[in-house]
């Protein structure tokens, strides 16, 4: 069956259930009903819909996008994808209406994701699929969500390989602190914007222990993105709101799975934040991220998450685990493709009087001087990207953090 015929049954299939919703239903009602029908479908039918958007992700994947917009009132009836960095209309594929997008969407759910949408109006899940040309199984991470009483969702694709650490040039002593089997314990973070690689990076990190060292690793993420097969360690993949039911709770329990490195895919809330703190004092190597731009900002965001009655305790036992913190961002490029910038922090006794002394303000000049250590701030590494001739002078001070510090750095080039 060739890829016109697909999508052409698929369009018949969409408006026969489109068709069938009650006239008098509007606005996110129709999607609720469309969410309780769909099983009325048959398996011929539901397989057929799955093929056909297995056929958008092929699509998706030969065009080198990172992800996908279905469906919804933003999308105007089109696909869009984000072509190295850029967001833009799919004029080539078909057009559906936002109940046909809907029923596609819903289509690729459990009826236990169905109900946790319905009540919920958002669902984070993961999906796979076989991506013939190369026969590999590929991952995607997921998020359905409303938009204007429509039902949308985007989709980002999981590299089917992992990175080597190696390659994503830390200084030789980062290397040191994020190996296990030279710090045995501790908190390092992976901080940057949606989309910033942070995944990847924690990625590269599991894959460089699971090749040297013989630890128990634990994932807790929501959802799962890469999939890590056991090598030298052994590796458990812990998908929150379906192999647990919270990242407090995955971390919690994780205590009693006998682990050695614990991945928290975001410390998202209070509850989750002091219950890293924990488990790393009780002497275990966490990995997790923040979405924050700086090390000084993440440092500044998780004090700040909790009660003020509580915070002198935590900026204490913080300035006591952690190790480093590595903030990142994916920045475009001259050739039209995109590079890693990065600051990274190593934390030294004088990094940690600043933060139990809350002068987390003199930090910045701290990694701007640290250079024996790794230290490198994003200023910095961006003049590096500049000098080496990778992005422009305007693509350089717009991701700055500090805009007058780059400036000043840049001028001297």
């Amino acid at each position: 069956m060739g890829v016109t015929v697909s999508y052409d049954e698929a369009k018949n299939i969409l408006s026969k259930v489109a068709n069938k919703i009650p006239k008098f239903l509007n606005g996110p009602d129709r999607v609720i009903y469309l969410l309780e029908n769909t099983e009325q479908l048959s398996g011929e039918e539901r397989l057929l819909l799955n093929n056909a958007f297995n056929k958008f992700l092929t699509s998706m994947i030969e065009r080198d996008a990172s992800d996908i917009e279905f469906g919804g009132h933003g999308n105007g009836n089109f696909i869009w994808m984000r072509i190295y960095g850029k967001k833009e209309r799919v004029k080539d594929l078909p057009q559906f209406s936002n109940d046909e997008s809907a029923v596609l969407i819903i289509n690729m759910l459990n009826s236990n994701q169905r109900k946790a949408l319905a009540e919920n109006r958002n669902l984070d899940f993961s999906y796979s699929f076989m991506y013939e040309r190369k026969n590999v199984n590929v991952r995607f991470r997921a998020d359905a969500y409303f938009d204007m009483d429509t039902l949308t969702l985007n989709m980002r694709a999981i590299n089917p390989s992992v990175r080597p650490l190696e390659g994503l040039g830390f200084h030789p002593n980062v290397l040191k602190t994020l190996s296990h089997t030279y710090i045995k314990f501790g908190l390092t973070l992976v901080t940057g914007i949606t989309g910033s690689g942070k995944s990847s990076t924690l990625d590269a990190i599991i894959d460089s222990h699971n090749k040297m060292d013989p630890a128990h690793i634990v994932i807790i993420a929501a959802p799962i993105e890469f999939v890590h097969k056991s090598n030298v360690a052994i590796i458990k993949h812990r998908e929150v709101g379906r192999d647990v039911l919270s990242f407090k709770e995955g971390v919690i329990q994780s205590l009693r799975q006998d682990p050695d490195i614990i991945v928290i895919g975001e410390m998202r809330d209070p509850e989750t934040i002091l219950a890293a703190l924990e488990v790393t004092d009780t002497g275990h190597k966490v990995f997790s991220t923040l979405h924050t731009s700086s090390a000084v900002e993440s440092i500044d965001r998780i004090v700040a998450e909790i009660h003020p009655a509580e915070q002198e305790r935590v900026r204490n036992r913080l300035a006591d685990v952690l190790v480093g913190i590595i903030s990142q961002k994916l920045v475009p490029t001259l050739d039209g493709k995109r590079a890693l910038a990065k600051e990274v922090l190593v934390v030294t006794p004088s990094v940690k009087a600043a933060i139990k002394n809350n002068n987390t303000s003199e930090i910045y000049m701290m990694i701007n001087q640290g250079a024996p250590q790794g230290m490198i701030t994003m200023e910095q590494d961006l003049k590096r990207l500049y000098v080496s001739k990778q992005i422009s002078l305007e693509t350089a001070v717009a991701y700055a953090n500090n805009k007058t510090r780059i400036q000043q750095i840049l001028s001297a080039v």
